[in-house]
């Protein structure tokens, strides 16, 4: 059975003296513990400020603080690959579960995008409203699902904006429907990983760009791509959904830079 995950922003467990300590939880952590109702004796999983791992043991819940003792140090699991995805704004509640799905499958940021077929539109205000709502969803995406940090998420960009913003990645490899099926993502990484001379793919920072509903301009994908180790790539044969695409495309960089499971590098 799966414990309860925790994150803390600014503690750090190693340096508590005491055997059994408060947990300085965030404001809408509590209000989740307490939801919870959890109980003495019941284990839970943090993960503190230095990214250390522990279960640790309730032993009290009543006063609205949650008292622990370490029951354990865990051992991490080894690093995932780190992607970022890059994902044009969808419609409705498409960007809440790619960012939900994306989290869970381990992305390390999500960077919302607005481009020229977008159907959403989002002026200041939503765009600050919209963007604490994808932070509070990836967080509890990430506790749901045991990761041991939270994407980044970023203010929405344009396409402009994005491009300087990955200029530094290993890769940037931009999902498009009107790609040859030779433009291939093993073949993109491989060409980044030996231009930048990465062993370990680890090392590397890589961005995958899915555009809107509409799909990504001609243009805005010369703008993804002018820079050095960026290539349009294709999914398939198959014309994916957006919210589909915004988390098969993550997942197969992932498996093909030896996460999700897969063990190489």
């Amino acid at each position: 059975m799966s414990l309860h995950h925790f994150f803390l922003d600014d503690q750090v467990i190693a340096e508590e003296t005491q055997a059994e300590f408060a947990l300085r939880l965030a404001a809408d952590d509590r209000k989740h513990a307490k939801v919870l109702r959890l109980g003495a004796g019941e284990h839970i999983s943090v993960v503190d400020a230095a990214r250390d791992y522990f279960e640790c043991e309730v032993v009290s819940a009543d006063s609205g603080d949650i008292v622990v003792r370490i029951a354990q140090r865990l051992e991490a699991p080894a690093d995932e690959p780190n992607v970022i995805l890059i994902q044009g704004l969808a419609k409705g509640d498409k960007m809440d579960d790619i960012v939900r799905h994306a989290t869970e499958i381990g992305i390390a940021g999500f960077v919302p995008l607005s481009c020229s077929r977008s159907v959403v539109k989002l002026d200041e205000k939503r765009k600050a409203s919209k963007t604490q709502r994808w932070r509070a969803i990836a967080k509890s995406a990430a506790m749901q699902s045991g990761r041991l940090s939270v994407p980044e998420v970023c203010d929405p960009m344009t396409v402009s904006q994005a491009a300087a913003f990955l200029k530094n990645a290993t890769a940037v490899l931009v999902c498009w429907e009107e790609c040859p099926a030779t433009s291939t993502i093993a073949g993109a990484l491989a060409s980044a990983f030996a231009e930048c001379g990465v062993v370990d793919p680890r090392d590397a920072r890589i961005a995958v760009v899915v555009g809107p509903e509409g799909g990504l301009s001609a243009e805005e994908v010369d703008t993804l791509t002018e820079g050095s180790r960026a290539w349009p790539v294709t999914l398939g044969p198959s014309i994916l959904r957006t919210e589909t695409a915004g988390v098969v495309a993550p997942a197969l960089v992932m498996y093909e830079c030896g996460g999700m499971g897969n063990g190489k590098r």
